[in-house]
Parts: structure tokens; C-alpha cells; sequence
């Protein structure tokens, strides 16, 4: 979330206190002073977790302590899991592999490590996949669990679930 709000002492703390008000959670805050001293408004980037339906009251307490809220982006991926293949992953077109999980629309994969040996070795990749729901990651990971089964690729899941 950014915010504008009037560059006095005492209004980010205003601002912040919103936030706990309706159960939200602030992750981190951003605030750098990079506007010309002319300026009467100052910016802050506000990264938070919100319950579910809160946001609309939220906003409401903004408006009421003079806060503009200039943007808002959504963090629609919010189950990770992390995995490991291993097998002849750049030879069975590891492209295609993650294309798979990203082609689902609901789930992606964010992060890719991978390790070759040698050319003829099989390589092993940690791979993370971040989904909007449990159902949904249970789901990128069937579709992987298929492609590895399809490429005699080795899976190795955490222990834990998704």
C-alpha cells in the first residue's frame, strides 16, 4: 500500500495505528525522505497482512486521519511450498516443466536453483511454487508429480505438505 499523508511530526504513527485497529499486521514500512522540503505531503510504502473483509474500514480510518492512499496491490500468491527435482532436467526441457504449474493461472512458480554436475549427470533443482490456496498448491504439485512421472524426473516433497 502507498500513502500520502501531511509531512508533520507524529503522522506516520497516526497513520500505522489504523492498521492494528481493524487486525492487520504490518510486515514492513518504507518511508525515505527524497521529496524537496517545499513539499507538504510525504509518501510511505506500507507492505501488511489483512484479515479477511477488513480493508473497507481500514480505508475508512485512513480517510478519517487525513491519509490518502495513492495505491493498493494485492498479494494473490500466498501459499509457498519449496520441492526438489532431480533427473536430466534441462534435457526434458525444464521450460516445460514449469510452464506446466504457470499455466494454471492460480499458481506459479517463483523460484528456480538449479545444479549440474556434468552434461551427462542428472542435475537437481530446488524449485518453489506459490499458490493462492491450499487446494490450488495441492494442485500445482499433482501437475508436477505428472510432468516428473512423463520425464523420469525424482520429486522430492517437504515433509510437511503444502
Amino acid at each position: 500500500m502507498k500513502l500520502e499523508m501531511k509531512d508533520r511530526p507524529g503522522q506516520l504513527v497516526a497513520a500505522l495505528k489504523p492498521i492494528s485497529a481493524v487486525g492487520g499486521n504490518i510486515k514492513a514500512v518504507i518511508h525515505q525522505r527524497e521529496t524537496p522540503a517545499d513539499t507538504e505531503t510525504l509518501d510511505v510504502q506500507i507492505v501488511l497482512e489483512l484479515p479477511e473483509g477488513r480493508l473497507p474500514r481500514l480505508l475508512d480510518l485512513f480517510r478519517e486521519q487525513g491519509v490518502s492512499v495513492v495505491r493498493i496491490d494485492e498479494e494473490r500468491l500466498l501459499y509457498e511450498c519449496t520441492l526438489i527435482m532431480i533427473g536430466h532436467l534441462m534435457h526434458t526441457d525444464l521450460s516445460d516443466t514449469v510452464d506446466c504449474i504457470d499455466r494454471t493461472g492460480s499458481a506459479e512458480v517463483t523460484g528456480l536453483s538449479l545444479v549440474m554436475p556434468a552434461i551427462n549427470a542428472p542435475s537437481s533443482a530446488r524449485i518453489t511454487i506459490r499458490s493462492t490456496n491450499r487446494a490450488e498448491m495441492k494442485r500445482a504439485i499433482q501437475i508436477l508429480r505428472g510432468v516428473a512421472e512423463q520425464k523420469s524426473l525424482l520429486i522430492i516433497e517437504p515433509l510437511e505438505g503444502a
